[in-house]
């Protein structure tokens, strides 16, 4: 990707600009890193807790630019030929029985057993070519004339084995096919490697990235996001349901609420016509916000506190 193609990134304020208009509120740390990775042609290794706008931070970059995105959701035992690449077995098999039936025609008039070989050898290099080759996520990236957004999700559910299979592509941008050579990006794509943080990523592959980590974002900024999600919500009823979600992820739960959840949240006490934070209506609507009964028994304990300091601040 070149600069010039893509005036969209030419600086923080622009990002910060085109990512608002696509409803994605980001720091200036999240616009800068960005920025950084677009100018440098680095990937950038994006952690934090679940739920802080990761993935949807690729997803938006991919709307600004109009570009494809190109998703490879990692897990354990992932491997090359779900990654990176496969041979169309069924193609060859094809071609090897379309071959056979043609092996006379083809051998017709050989001198020797030398020629006859050297005449197969021609066909057995169509064998393993391109044109039997299926792509997977990461060579489908780098085949694009424009370039792509390449997300790689959540590597940390991935095995050691598949982040040294990154690191040829994170550092070139290229493929190593043994039978074929190396396969270069027609056009760098830009890349996001999410992680949640289940394990720690190697040293290897964190040098070749940026870093961001996203922790979950302060009441203020919170607030513009669910203003520009949900715009129909009282700013007073907004201030108060960001107040309580932060005062939701300062307890001992097994899963805090999400940015997701707290739009979703949002949208709910509007279906419902809240107008204010009542202890029913939010004792009514906290699966919205937490996914484990253990949570919603835990926040249920404490719900008159929590209400009430939420109308409060």
């Amino acid at each position: 990707m070149h600069t010039q193609d893509f005036p969209q990134l030419s600086s923080v304020e622009t990002i910060q600009e085109g990512f608002e208009s696509f409803g994605y509120i980001c720091s200036d740390k999240i616009a800068t890193a960005v920025f950084l990775a677009f100018q440098l042609r680095k990937p950038i290794l994006v952690e934090g807790p679940p739920g802080v706008g990761k993935t949807e931070l690729a997803k938006t970059t991919s709307q600004l630019l109009d570009t494809p995105l190109i998703r490879l959701q990692c897990y354990e035992g992932l491997d090359e030929a779900k990654a990176l690449y496969e041979w169309k077995y069924g193609k060859q098999l094809l071609y090897t029985q379309v071959l056979k039936e043609k092996l006379g025609d083809l051998l017709q008039g050989a001198q020797g057993l030398a020629e006859s070989v050297e005449r197969l050898h021609q066909f057995g290099d169509i064998f393993y070519s391109e044109e039997f080759l299926e792509p997977r996520p990461l060579l489908k990236a780098m085949q694009q004339e424009r370039g792509a957004i390449l997300l790689i999700d959540e590597v940390d559910k991935s095995d050691y084995e598949f982040e040294s299979l990154l690191l040829e592509i994170l550092s070139d941008y290229q493929i190593s096919i043994p039978e074929i050579g190396t396969v270069k990006a027609r056009t760098s794509p830009m890349v996001f490697l999410t992680s949640n943080n289940t394990r720690d990523i190697s040293d290897a592959l964190k040098r070749r990235c940026l870093h961001l980590y996203i922790p979950f974002p302060s009441i203020e900024l919170e607030e513009r996001i669910v203003r520009s999600r949900v715009p129909d919500v009282e700013e007073h009823l907004r201030h108060q349901l960001v107040e309580f979600v932060h005062s939701l992820r300062q307890l001992d739960l097994k899963k805090s609420p999400a940015i997701s959840e707290t739009i979703d949240w949002a949208r709910s006490l509007l279906l419902l016509h809240a107008d204010q934070l009542e202890e029913e209506v939010v004792r009514s609507t906290l699966n919205v916000l937490l996914k484990f009964e253990d949570d919603i028994e835990a926040a249920d304990g404490e719900l008159n506190k929590l209400v009430r300091d939420a109308r409060e601040g």
